[in-house]
């Protein structure tokens, strides 16, 4: 600490011999002892953290209360206003001798030990700020839980959850010195700033999706982790395009695609949104590039983001093909997008009950329905909506909502009209969609899914 940053208390408590925490503690029980035996109120000695802002200069904004201030007065003999105060601002007529005298004494063995048992103090106070491991592997834990049930968990809840661990991320940073845990504790931030991008997408809160997945971003610039980064990047790109901007969507997703440590699941899901862009744009040579591109991501090459968290970071077939769709109907492909959204929906449909994520799975039904309405087919895609509207309101998230206002919108092309069957299946979209909680939260953004 520079001489423009002490205290008064500072200068003394060195002059004392007692400027570790350990010695100014033990002073000052001394002390409160003596006063509380003459009938004072004293409080216990602060802690190592307070004490250091004592002797800090502005460190505290306003004097300790009094029980505190009176072992202090005691202690030094000073006002504890003045004890607080900068060493700049202290008149020189109070200062005390130089701490440093002329010629330097003569060392003898109890300096020495008192030397020594001042390191030792000052070393076991810092060991003292840094977490049991124990709560670490909780929050790992509980992060890895919150991503892999985040598709089969409504989107306030997950919002909640995720909110919480981010908290307690942000207050754990506060509470250790070790390099090793901040790290974790980054990639932690990282991890839950992401979930509450895209759950705060799902929600149709477009602005704080973006700021939550630049801070992912920034946490994963902070420790230098390539895959939380490149997730990141690739949320934004998502968003980009749903907010209108595809161009920026294919340059985000592409710079993405340049962080170090990817795996195949990373880059599958980056040439996918890039593909969407494409699609935006009616670019179809790029578009089918891309999506060709994420099929052959068969590397072998993993990360630990995407593909032992997994969950929301992952990207397996039935998510490749279920995006491939969305690209298709952008690129009015109605029979290519039927084809990747019944492989989409066939993939769901072998896994255990329970383990289909309906964030997922419904809009691939969506899109089945819209390339099959594309086509004529108005039955077809009744058939294919029937699960989609028993989806409870709280699941009904922005990518769901889009798709089934982009499929509404097809059922008023002209061919349609005086159907009996096309006007019963927009009336049912209609009552779908007013109670999804996109529209309780005022949500205004552009269509994802453009008719």
């Amino acid at each position: 600490m520079d001489e423009g940053r002490r205290t008064v208390l500072f200068r003394l408590a060195t002059g004392k011999g007692i400027r570790s925490h350990r010695a100014f503690s033990e002073e000052y029980t001394r002390t409160a002892n003596q006063l509380r035996s003459e009938g004072y109120e004293v409080a216990p000695c602060p802690g190592a953290r307070q004490y250091e802002r004592w002797l800090k200069a502005n460190g505290v904004k306003t004097a300790p209360f009094d029980p505190s201030s009176r072992v202090l007065e005691r202690m030094f003999q000073r006002p504890v206003g003045d004890l607080l105060r900068p060493v700049s601002e202290e008149p020189a007529a109070e200062q005390e001798v130089s701490e440093w005298p002329s010629s330097p004494p003569v060392l003898n063995e109890s300096e020495l030990l008192m030397t020594a048992r001042d390191a030792a103090s000052h070393s076991g106070e810092a060991a003292a700020l840094r977490l049991d491991e124990l709560t670490l592997d909780q929050l790992n834990d509980d992060l890895v839980s919150l991503s892999q049930k985040y598709g089969v968990t409504a989107p306030d809840e997950v919002f909640r959850e995720a909110n919480g661990l981010l908290r307690q991320v942000q207050l754990n940073l506060d509470r250790t010195r070790s390099p090793e845990q901040h790290t974790r504790l980054y990639y932690a931030a990282a991890q839950a700033s992401a979930l509450l991008a895209a759950v705060s997408f799902d929600l149709g809160a477009l602005t704080p999706a973006m700021s939550f997945a630049r801070s992912a971003a920034q946490y994963g610039k902070t420790i230098d982790y390539g895959p939380v980064q490149a997730y990141s990047y690739g949320a934004m790109a998502f968003m980009a395009f749903w907010d209108g901007r595809p161009s920026e969507a294919v340059r985000l997703a592409q710079r993405a695609q340049n962080f170090g440590g990817l795996g195949d699941t990373a880059r599958r899901r980056l040439y996918a949104i890039e593909a969407r862009a494409h699609g935006h744009l009616r670019a179809d040579d790029q578009a089918h590039a891309a999506i060709r591109a994420a099929l052959d991501q068969t590397s072998g090459r993993r990360d630990e983001l995407h593909d032992d968290v997994a969950g929301e970071f992952g990207f397996d077939s039935a998510r490749t093909a279920m995006s491939n769709a969305t690209t298709c109907l952008l690129l009015r492909d109605p029979t290519g997008a039927e084809e990747f959204a019944t492989t989409a929906l066939d993939l769901f449909a072998a896994r255990p009950e329970g383990e289909v994520p309906i964030a997922v799975s419904g809009p691939g039904a969506v899109d089945l329905a819209r390339a099959r309405i594309m086509q004529n087919e108005v039955e077809g895609a009744q058939e294919a909506l029937v699960q989609v509207f028993l989806v409870p309101p709280s699941w009904r998230g922005s990518g769901m909502m889009e798709r089934m206002v982009a499929a509404r919108i097809e059922l008023t092309h002209i061919q349609f009209r005086g159907s009996p069957t096309a006007a019963s299946l927009a009336e049912q979209i209609e009552e779908f969609c007013a109670l999804s909680p996109t529209r309780r939260l005022g949500a205004q953004n552009p269509l994802a899914i453009e008719a």
